[in-house]
Formats: C-alpha cells, sequence, structure tokens
C-alpha cells in the first residue's frame, strides 16, 4: 500500500526509546516498547494527528538463551529492518565537537479505518560518521552511561532536527515518553535562544512558549529507573548545554526526569497509585494520572475475536464495549479459553518438549526480570507450594521473560526458577519459555488460567500483563500496585496479594505475601477453579467486562488527547 499522509495536519510527535510494532521489528526490550507501540496504534484508530519517534536498534536487545545451568545468556539479536522504508532526508547533531548524521526509517501503523500513523526510525549507521557512532543506534539499552547519554542525544535532539527534513513542519506538541527523549527540550530551546538574546526575561519567556509544547510522562517509581549524567559527561558531549539554567542541574549531575518535568506543561503518571509516588519523587510539579492500557486487537488472541464478532459488533471501533461480555453465555468463554489453552500446550510441547494438560489449573507469568517484581515469590516456601499441589489442586506453572545483562538479581531470579523446575520436576509441572517476545506472549497470555504478578508496593507504576490477560477472560492474581489498584474487585476481576503498603522489612514482607498468596490459592482460587466452574467462567466474564473494557490503549489515548494534547 502507498497511502499518503498528510504531513500538514500532523501536530504531535511521540518519542520514545522504544516501540514495538510489530514482533518481526525487533527495536524494543519489552513493556515500554509496547506500549509505545499500543499507543500509536490507539492513535491511528481514533485517528489522532500524531506521529511516533524512535531509534532504529537495528541489532534489537538481546536474544536470551537459557543454558543446561539455568541461567541466562544473551546473544545478538539482529532483526530484518527491511520492512521500514530507508528516507533520504538526513540532518546532524554534535556530540563533543563530532559532526553526526543521521537518517531515518519510516513504518506506517495503520488504524482501524484508513487513518496512518507514521513512525520513524532514527538511524546513524551512515558512511562518513565515526565508528562509535554508527553503533549508537545499534543495541538497545547496551554499555555505559556514555553510550546512553549519545543514544539520547540522538533520539531527543536529532529527533526534532530531523522532523521538518521529513515535511513536518507544524508540529505542536512533542510528548516525551520517559525521560530518555528530554534533551529534545534541549534542541527546542537552543534553536528558539539563537533567534533572541540571553537576557533573563527572554529566557523566560522561551521556557514558557517550550513548556506549552511539551507533554512528560514518567514511567517508574523506582530511582534507578531515572537517567542521571554526571555534569562532566554531559560538559564533553553537550558542548551548547544551557548550563545558565540552575533549575536543571542539581548536585552537579542531570536527571533526565527532572530535565523533561521543567520544561513540560502537562506531566502524568501512568495510574492512579503512580500519580502519588512521582507528586512525593517531585514535589512541587502537579502530575496528573493517566492509566496505562492495551491495544484491544492486537491482545485478543484471534478464539476471543471471533467470540467477541459474534456477541459484541463493534467491538473492534469501540473497547468500552467489550462491557457487554455480560451477553456472553459463561460456557462459550470457557469454551474459547479453552481452544486458547490448547495452542499453548501446544507451543510449550514444541519449544520445551513438556506435554501440559488442558485439566490442570495453569499459572503464568512473564515479565522483566528484576528484584522489586519479586519474580520467584511463588517459591519461597516450595513445601508449601507442593502440599497445595498435592491435596488442594493440581498446578502447572509457565514463567517467561528477560533479565537486563547487567542486572545480576534479575539473572539469578531466572536460575533459581530454572533450579526449581528441575528439582521437583516430578512433583510439579514448571516450564520456562526462553526468549519472551511479543509473537509468545500472544500465546502464553490467553492460554493460561490466572495471571500472576508480585511486585514489591509501590515499584509498580502500572504494568500492563494482566490488561492484556484481561481481554483474554484470564483473572489478574497481583499484589496491590499499580493497576491492580483500579482494576481489583474481590473474586470478580481477580484476587489480591497482601495490602497494598506495608511497614515490614522486605524479608519479612516477602514471608508475608507468600503467605497470603498461598492462602489465596488454597481457600480461594483452587477450590473456585475445580469445584465451582460455573462460578469461575463467571469471573472470567466480569474480567472482560470491567477491566478488558477500561484498561485499553483507546481510552488511554482519549484522556491524552483531552487533558494532555489540548
Amino acid at each position: 500500500m502507498s497511502e499518503s499522509i498528510q504531513k500538514d495536519k500532523i501536530k504531535i510527535a511521540y518519542f520514545s526509546m522504544e516501540i514495538a510494532i510489530e514482533n518481526a521489528i525487533k527495536s524494543y526490550a519489552g513493556g515500554l516498547g509496547v506500549l509505545s507501540g499500543d499507543t500509536l496504534k490507539s492513535a491511528a484508530d481514533l485517528k489522532l494527528p500524531l506521529l511516533g519517534i524512535t531509534l532504529l536498534n537495528n541489532q534489537g536487545y538481546f536474544k536470551q538463551i537459557i543454558n543446561k545451568r539455568g541461567e541466562q545468556v544473551e546473544k545478538p539479536d539482529k532483526y530484518n529492518y527491511r520492512k521500514l522504508k530507508k528516507l533520504v532526508a538526513q540532518t546532524h547533531i554534535y556530540i563533543g565537537k563530532d559532526k553526526v548524521k543521521l537518517r531515518a526509517w519510516e513504518y506506517k501503523v495503520r488504524g482501524y479505518g484508513k487513518s496512518i500513523v507514521p513512525v520513524y526510525f532514527l538511524d546513524t549507521d551512515i558512511s562518513g560518521n565515526k565508528e562509535e557512532y554508527r553503533k549508537l543506534t545499534g543495541s538497545l539499552y547496551s554499555g555505559d552511561n556514555r553510550y546512553r547519554l549519545m543514544q539520547e542525544i540522538v533520539l531527543g535532539r536529532g529527533g526534532v532536527k530531523i522532523l521538518p527534513l521529513l515535511g513536518y513542519k507544524n508540529i505542536s506538541k512533542y510528548h516525551l515518553n520517559e525521560g530518555h527523549a528530554a534533551l529534545s527540550t534541549i534542541e527546542l530551546f537552543n534553536q528558539k535562544k539563537e533567534k533572541t538574546s540571553s537576557n533573563k526575561k527572554d529566557i523566560e519567556k522561551i521556557t514558557e512558549e517550550i513548556r506549552k509544547k511539551c507533554v512528560f510522562t514518567t514511567h517508574t517509581p523506582v530511582k534507578a529507573g531515572h537517567d542521571i549524567f554526571s555534569i562532566e559527561l554531559v560538559k564533553e558531549l553537550q558542548t551548547d548545554f544551557p548550563f545558565n539554567l540552575p533549575e536543571i542541574i542539581r548536585d552537579n549531575q542531570l536527571n533526565m526526569s527532572h530535565l523533561a518535568i521543567h520544561f513540560s506543561s502537562y506531566i502524568n503518571g501512568v495510574a492512579r497509585s503512580h500519580q502519588k509516588v512521582s507528586t512525593e519523587m517531585f514535589p512541587g510539579h502537579n502530575i496528573a494520572a493517566i492509566t496505562n492500557g492495551v491495544h484491544s486487537r492486537t491482545w485478543t488472541s484471534p478464539e476471543f475475536r471471533e467470540l467477541y464478532d459474534k456477541y459484541i459488533p463493534g467491538w473492534r471501533e469501540c473497547s468500552l464495549t467489550l462491557r457487554n461480555a455480560f451477553l456472553i453465555p459463561p460456557r462459550e468463554i470457557w469454551l474459547t479459553h479453552q481452544k486458547a489453552k490448547k495452542n499453548l500446550i501446544d507451543l510449550v510441547y514444541k519449544r520445551e518438549k513438556v506435554r501440559l494438560s488442558s485439566k490442570v489449573f495453569t499459572i503464568g507469568f512473564a515479565r522483566r526480570f528484576t528484584g522489586y517484581k519479586r519474580s520467584n515469590l511463588l517459591f519461597n516456601n516450595i513445601d508449601e507450594l507442593l502440599r497445595i499441589n498435592k491435596e488442594v489442586g493440581k498446578m502447572q506453572i509457565i514463567y517467561a521473560g528477560k533479565a537486563h545483562p547487567s542486572d545480576q538479581d534479575g539473572k539469578n531470579m531466572i536460575q533459581h526458577i530454572n533450579e526449581v523446575k528441575e528439582k521437583y520436576k516430578d512433583q510439579i509441572k514448571i516450564v520456562f519459555l526462553e526468549d519472551y517476545d511479543m509473537d509468545i506472549a500472544k500465546v502464553l497470555i490467553p492460554g493460561v488460567d490466572i495471571w500472576l504478578n508480585t511486585p514489591l508496593p509501590p515499584n509498580e507504576a502500572s504494568g500492563t500483563s494482566g490488561m492484556k490477560a484481561a481481554h483474554n477472560g484470564v483473572p489478574h492474581f497481583s499484589t496491590l500496585d499499580g493497576w491492580w489498584i483500579e482494576g481489583f474487585i474481590n473474586k470478580k476481576t481477580g484476587w489480591a496479594i497482601g495490602k497494598r503498603r506495608s511497614t515490614l522489612d522486605p524479608k519479612e514482607l516477602n514471608k508475608h505475601d507468600a503467605k497470603d498468596l498461598y492462602f489465596r490459592l488454597e481457600f480461594r482460587i483452587l477450590p473456585r477453579y475445580y469445584n465451582t466452574p460455573n462460578r469461575w467462567r463467571e469471573t472470567m466474564r466480569h474480567t472482560i467486562a470491567i477491566n478488558a473494557s477500561f484498561f485499553n490503549t483507546e481510552r488511554m489515548m482519549q484522556q491524552y488527547a483531552q487533558g494532555a494534547y489540548l
């Protein structure tokens, strides 16, 4: 298809370090990228005048291999980015005193109708650039602080500079999705400053003009998730940085989130609970809350799409109509789920040569493996888990997910899970699906019977995997953090683990939450699944009607359009 893009009508530029559009374009690491892709898909559905800017990341994130010792091993993961269209337009940025050329590759995200949202993947692998700079748009999130800052210069400053050359001269809003894109504000500031004097009144006027144009979404309550660079490194790589703005330099460091906040008139967290945490992290700023969502058509399995087409015509155009899931007979929801479960069982056997049973209660867990997510909380007391499995109801457990190559705690969790899997394989079936990606997620999530999530509150900003599960009638079982505080209705949409906040020491809290997890499994969840199937099916139906109808990017983008863009 060669539909033209009405470039003069596009007003909003959405910047994100990673954007996951389809599995074949592996320019993403995980949740942030998938959310960004879902955001742009719903923007296209809603015909919002928006475009996306990201990095090419033509070596992807990494290919995960689980070795015989159960350890994660990282391998290069190049992908065929020729699904993208290479464009002629080029611009340049400066890194230190070096001139670095960059160009863009284009992908057209097509909405439900004929609307298109273009996405531009920035590329510095150009003849004439030094080898160091040619690699900047290669591997995502690899390297040290220096590499990361250079990547963010390409994304933020390069993204702003190339837009007019691509034909976009009417951009009135710059949406900075996380602090990675904060340097776009410096490019805008410097472009304005070149045309005026540097007195205090002019600086304040320029700053206010940029603030009216910028929207900033922060995605993590974890301090380590906010990029911070030393002032020495910034001076070395950005000689034209406006160091005379004292508000953006603190403790001889540049915090990218503080920079984005300084230049944004609209700032938001990604769940109501995250709004409160962010307000504490960034006092003195008005921070809104727009809870994340997922793209309904993308994350609804083919089996459930067919079911919704039968009973809820129009759900593809309007996700809110999924509230009419109450019109679907519970038995049909169950039979549809069994089809999705068979697909998962087949996938597990194909990849791991482990034969699971469609009659056994199946727990799914797939997240980024890192400390606060407590991915192995389920195994806190393995004897108790095995007792419940033997006395109350059989379980089978499927894990998937990657740890950042430098996150040893996350890697240790993966190894521990694989050790437990091998040690107790004669008593309980546990599977770890290696190299988790979008295609695996589309089979795993709809096929399990419950979706488990165990973050340590209040560290989860939002989370979206449980929202994908909800679109397929899979109830959620999670600690009260992120989006689940809003989506939880006891027994109706799932079950909660522990309390929302606790003053307990982390080790004690782990034991406490694990004990509560086992209690819910033994006395609430497994009896409902095995002994009262009709009530379980009602929970599945409520999950679709209440959570899938709200926790989607259609609703999310309508909120951005009304609250942030206008």
